[in-house]
């Protein structure tokens, strides 16, 4: 369905991958789901988190394994491999046989720092290149200071039969087309946005697009405007800014590239097709948009794309017409809900479209939002609402401002709560069906928050936090 109204803006995002981050270290340890959840936000759709010892391999690991969009490599860096014995190379050989490890490295030479030395880094780098080989794994490979002797131990070992990425690119456009040549991708991250000019930079913009990967190397190697300062997944999307004017593309065309790049080289698995509408208790789930006006910290979104099986990550919006026929007979289900990875009502018009046919064929209708829709479209929407839904549920999520602007990171302002308090009261007042819901995560006043909706004259409804908080029935994930 067109419309002339204007469209909430600013809330797309492209489809982005860091290849190379280390979210398990300790400068992540008091806000790691946090950053989590901004390079989500940000478009990221899955990060390599990279080893590079044998405890940070082991911490990679486990951080893959709890997150279904973040993947692990495992290895040992040439400032460590004095410590690669056989003992601990068995470990590694180990830990690769995990399903979320998905390369070997970071490995390879590092002549500026010599931190261990030289003939015990290329022995190092040759026993990761056979171990890649053996278990047929891209690499990950650092290179500092030690263009030549890199080459020659990739051609030594045939380390081209594997291939992988080459972090951090260290040459210029000649070293790039030797690294190419040879199998491998070319890795960028935050140093190309620190110069309008230079190798990194002609780089950039010369390296074939079929070989060129995103990375952040998080924490470190921030890209501007935060150089110096502490790196995060979620600055990749300045990283592919950058990238995409020096070649002259759109961000998204770049981040589409970059993303397929990474997805064959990495051999991401491939997910459950999207789906637009998902049963669950009875009940019908409509997934209408991944678009969303806050960036709850609790939203199970920013920990997986798979929901009790349904991979609710959209390729695309659908339109009325997919949505109405991927119901079917809506009379077989208890409810039809508005509630996906997104807010249903920044497609307020599709929404009304689509409850409306659904109503004329028996269905009852509900919808769980964020109650940001009259703010979104700058007028109070419940009228166009109460026509075609039976009830709404609204996420509440706190007692004050606050405390809302601090778990729900609203993206359109710090009136967000002000405008969930007034929609509530706007559906009250319409007549309409309407519960509150709340998250019950740390910092929220449970007890304030059930004060406020007895005084907007709506029960309350609480949840746990994290992907058990889907067990209640009719909550979907808002």
């Amino acid at each position: 369905m067109t419309s002339d109204r204007t469209a909430p803006a600013g809330e797309d995002v492209p489809l982005l991958a860091d290849t190379h981050a280390h979210l398990d270290l300790n400068d992540y340890d008091s806000d790691r789901n946090q950053a989590i959840v901004r390079a989500r936000a940000a478009g990221v759709q899955f990060i390599i988190n990279v080893g590079f010892n044998l405890e940070t391999s082991r911490n990679a690991v486990r951080l893959a394994e709890r997150y279904d969009f973040i993947y692990a490599s495992v290895g040992i860096h040439p400032h460590d491999a004095s410590s690669a014995t056989q003992s601990v190379m068995d470990e590694i050989e180990l830990l690769s046989a995990n399903d979320r490890v998905v390369a070997i490295g970071e490995t390879g030479l590092d002549y500026y720092r010599d931190h261990s030395p030289r003939d015990e880094q290329r022995r190092s780098f040759r026993e990761h290149i056979r171990l890649a080989r053996r278990l047929e794994l891209p690499l990950i490979i650092h290179n500092r200071d030690a263009l030549d002797d890199v080459l020659d131990i990739i051609d030594d070992e045939y380390a081209g039969d594997v291939g992988g990425v080459m972090h951090c690119f260290p040459g210029d456009a000649a070293y790039a087309e030797k690294v190419v040549r040879r199998g491998f991708h070319v890795g960028i991250g935050g140093p190309v946005t620190f110069s309008r000019n230079g190798r990194l930079v002609e780089v950039a913009r010369t390296v074939p697009r079929r070989t060129l990967l995103l990375e952040t190397d998080a924490p470190w190697l921030a890209p501007k405007p935060h150089r110096g300062k502490r790196n995060e997944p979620a600055y990749v999307a300045l990283v592919a800014e950058r990238i995409a004017e020096l070649r002259d593309m759109t961000v998204e065309d770049l981040a589409r590239a970059t993303t397929g790049n990474a997805m064959r080289l990495f051999r991401i698995p491939s997910r459950p097709a999207p789906s637009v509408a998902y049963e669950m208790w009875g009940n019908l789930y409509l997934n209408i948009t991944n678009r969303c006006s806050n960036a709850c910290s609790f939203c199970v979104r920013y920990q997986s794309d798979i929901l009790w099986g349904y991979n609710l990550r959209l390729d695309h919006e659908p339109t009325v017409a997919e949505v109405v026929e991927a119901v079917g007979d809506p009379t077989r289900y208890t409810e039809i809900v508005f509630c996906g990875y997104g807010e249903p009502t920044m497609r307020l018009d599709a929404l009304v479209e689509i409850a409306r046919a659904l109503k004329e064929r028996g269905a009852r209708i509900r919808l769980n939002t964020n109650g940001h829709a009259s703010m979104i479209w700058n007028r109070n929407v419940v009228p166009e609402l109460a026509e075609v839904v039976d009830a709404i549920s609204v996420s509440l999520n706190a007692p004050d401002a606050s405390t809302y602007e601090e778990i729900c990171r609203p993206r359109r302002g710090a009136d967000a709560f002000q405008h969930v308090v007034a929609f509530i009261g706007e559906c009250v007042r319409a007549g309409v069906d309407v519960n509150a819901s709340l998250v019950d995560v740390p910092g929220v006043d449970v007890e304030a928050a059930r004060a406020l909706a007895r005084e907007l004259g709506v029960p309350l409804r609480v949840r746990g936090s994290g992907v058990g908080h889907l067990s209640s029935r009719g909550s979907g994930t808002q």
